[in-house]
Formats: C-alpha cells, sequence, structure tokens
C-alpha cells in the first residue's frame, strides 16, 4: 500500500466518532457479556433477569460504564459523573433491553452469530484504542510525571468492565472474589496495559513516530488479537512472554534447578542402599 494511502487511513481513524456505532457494539458486548455469565452461574427457572430486571439492568450498566467509573474513582472526580450523558445511558438501556428481552430472543440470536459478531468486535476494539488514548492523554494533562499514573488510568479506562466484573456479579448475588482481574488478569487488560505504555511514551516524545501510525497501529493490535481469540482460539499471545520472564526473573529457573538436584540425591541414596553388601534380595526389592 502507498504511504500516503496508509497515512490518510490511518488520520481518518484517529477522528472517527464512537458514538453510535462504537459505543452501541461496547454495550452489545456487555450486556452480552452479563446474560452469558448469568447462564454458567445460575441455571434456574425463570432466569435471572426475568425475576430481577433492576438488578439486571444495573448490573448492565455498571459493565458498559465501568471503565468510566473506576478511572473516576481513581482521579477524585464524581464516580457518577459518566452516568450524565444521558444519551449514552438511554442507547445502553435500549441496548440491554433489546439483548433480553426482545420478542423470540431475535436480537440476542442475531448478535451472537459469528459474523455479526466480528464487525460488533471489530468496532468494539476501535473504541477501546479511542478510551485507552484518551484516558492517557487526560492523566497526562493533569500528572504530566506521574508516569504509573498514566498507565493505570489507561488500563482502567479500557478494561474497566474487567475490573467491574466482581461487583457485577455481587449485584446478581455471586461472589467469587478468586477470579478478580488483578489476581487472573486477562490479555485486555494486558494489551490496555501495553497500548497504555505506547501511548505515554509517545505524550514524553521517546517515540516520534506521527500520532495517526501510532493510533492505527494501536487498533490493529487490538482488532488483530480478539480476531485470534474468536477464529484461532489464541486467548493470551503473552503467556509464553511470561512464562519465559518468570521462569528467568521469578525464581523459576532457580526452582527447576533445586528439584533436579533433589531427584538426583535421591537417585543417588537409593543406588547406595540397593549396593549395601549382605543385604538380600527382598529388601533390595522393597527399596
Amino acid at each position: 500500500m502507498d504511504p500516503q494511502t496508509f497515512m490518510d487511513i490511518a488520520t481518518k481513524v484517529t477522528k472517527l466518532k464512537m458514538y453510535p456505532y462504537f459505543d452501541i457494539a461496547h454495550y452489545i458486548l456487555m450486556c452480552l457479556a452479563v446474560r452469558e455469565d448469568m447462564t454458567t452461574s445460575t441455571s434456574v427457572s425463570p432466569p435471572f433477569y426475568r425475576k430481577h430486571p433492576l438488578a439486571c439492568w444495573f448490573a448492565s450498566m455498571l459493565l458498559c460504564f465501568g471503565g468510566s467509573i473506576l478511572a473516576n474513582l481513581l482521579l477524585g472526580d464524581p464516580c457518577l459523573a459518566p452516568l450524565k450523558d444521558n444519551r449514552s445511558v438511554l442507547t445502553a438501556t435500549a441496548v440491554w433491553y433489546l439483548i433480553f428481552y426482545s420478542p423470540f430472543d431475535i436480537v440476542y440470536k442475531v448478535v451472537r452469530l459469528l459474523p455479526c459478531k466480528i464487525g460488533i468486535v471489530c468496532l468494539k476494539e476501535v473504541q477501546r484504542a479511542s478510551k485507552v488514548y484518551q484516558a492517557v492523554s487526560h492523566t497526562a494533562k493533569l500528572y504530566p510525571n506521574g508516569y504509573l499514573i498514566m498507565v493505570i488510568i489507561g488500563t482502567v479506562k479500557g478494561a474497566g468492565s474487567g475490573f467491574m466484573k466482581n461487583f457485577e456479579r455481587l449485584i446478581r448475588g455471586v461472589w467469587i472474589p478468586g477470579s478478580n482481574e488483578i489476581l487472573q488478569p486477562s490479555f485486555v487488560t494486558k494489551a490496555c496495559c501495553v497500548a497504555s505504555i505506547v501511548f505515554m511514551l509517545e505524550k514524553l516524545n521517546i517515540i516520534t513516530v506521527p500520532h495517526p501510525l501510532i493510533y492505527f497501529g494501536v487498533v490493529i493490535f487490538f482488532v488483530y488479537f480478539k480476531l485470534s481469540a474468536i477464529l484461532l482460539g489464541i486467548h493470551d499471545p503473552f503467556a509464553p512472554l511470561e512464562n519465559l520472564f518468570c521462569a528467568i526473573f521469578m525464581g523459576g529457573m532457580w526452582d527447576a534447578m533445586r528439584r533436579a538436584v533433589v531427584r538426583e540425591k535421591k537417585e543417588d541414596e537409593k543406588e547406595t542402599r540397593n549396593d549395601i553388601p549382605g543385604k538380600s534380595k527382598e529388601d533390595k526389592k522393597k527399596d
């Protein structure tokens, strides 16, 4: 592709407006996550969303606006400020209603079809990149030298639904503290952390590539690996690098060496006992 054409495409991507299509894709996936989590955690009849529609709506809104709520909490801003946008709240509510209560579940069945889901996921990942960039830019204005704060806020804003999952489940009467995002970070959280670091390095002028190319590269990164998870089953491409890092720097290599030494000592002791003179064959067999 011609470099100028590629640059024009990247520039157009940076200027995309998130409302309504990209935001709607985000709301669809968040409501789908709530509904699918309900079906896996409970199998009662009638389902939870028919018995407790208010709790279902509140849980869905927590995921839809989870990143903004948590980012505001960490930055000292009003937590409910994201809900002041009536247009976004009404749009999220409309999506929630269609996902849970459409006639014959037609909307739920359609959005779960693979071609539809691929399109929705691509729109969502573009929105995720935008949220991470906006979060890092906003934090850089508040804390110009707060590098860690930039990364934390960018990660939380981009992967807020994962951090909000436990609170959403708590509203539905389900408490699984062992599955929180800090204890078991998902690929989305790791990818948002990497994207936040990239945008932070851009703000510090360490990366001097034009902004549209950086932004478009992050979008491609998000979309590519999300599609890989759906189509190829590659859920965490960071896992090999993490295992290698832990083996070298987190004591894994030394633990393996210690186990090998202990195993060798046991084998030597066993051979020594078997070579003791005067020992009967039955004793050797026992050893």
